[in-house]
């Protein structure tokens, strides 16, 4: 089995494609908001769209089912407006399968938390399905997360705060360069590995079960 290995974003990353959610928009200042600042490619879901214009933003592709977009920027951007009206999946979803339609592969997504929690908790989980068919990282106010299957390498720096979720509990899961390691059951619940800490400048997990990995930014 193939190791991927996880860089740690920082401002002078440049994403080969952002998909900005209708969540907290990137705040001046922050990694989101350099990342979103340092790619070409930004695909709005719907009332994002509004938020991105607003801070002089110019979307590829503004995508969803149109609940929350205003009429001023869907009739400025009527061109670039795909309009899906399923409600089966959420315009997280909508705009990650246009990117695979695409051929657009290597993804950050922004903009996927704060407002609702059950809008973040949901957009949060869906990585582990979106990590099966793309290179994808959603980044927040105040980290990274990445989600692996099998076995991944993370860049870190000594005493970086790290996460780890398992989406199917007491499933085998191993890490190395974390403080904390897991029992030999694997982790009893999804939450049971959070609140690590990293040893050194990278750390493994392998896991036989999808897992969520979250890398929190050093305070700036």
């Amino acid at each position: 089995m193939n190791s991927q290995y996880f860089p740690m974003p920082d401002d002078t990353t440049r994403p080969e494609t952002v998909i900005l959610a209708n969540g907290e928009y990137p705040a001046d200042g922050s990694t989101a908001a350099a990342l979103l600042q340092n790619t070409t490619r930004v695909i709005c879901c719907d009332g994002a769209a509004d938020s991105f214009v607003r801070h002089g933003g110019r979307p590829t592709v503004i995508i969803g089912d149109g609940d929350s977009l205003s009429r001023d920027t869907l009739q400025q951007f009527a061109d670039i407006t795909v309009h899906v009206a399923e409600q089966d999946t959420n315009d997280l979803s909508k705009a990650f399968r246009h990117c695979m339609s695409k051929g657009w592969h290597t993804i950050t997504i922004l903009g996927a938390t704060g407002k609702r929690e059950d809008h973040t908790i949901g957009n949060i989980s869906l990585l582990a399905d979106y990590a099966l068919q793309a290179d994808v990282q959603m980044v927040t106010q105040t980290g990274v997360f990445n989600a692996v299957h099998g076995r991944a390498s993370f860049e870190c720096r000594r005493g970086q705060q790290v996460s780890i979720f398992s989406m199917t509990p007491c499933s085998p899961i191993h890490f190395n360069g974390l403080r904390y390691l897991p029992p030999q059951e694997g982790l009893r619940s999804w939450w049971s590995g959070t609140l690590n800490e990293a040893e050194g400048e990278t750390f493994t997990i392998e896991s036989e079960s999808p897992a969520l990995v979250f890398r929190a930014f050093e305070r700036k």
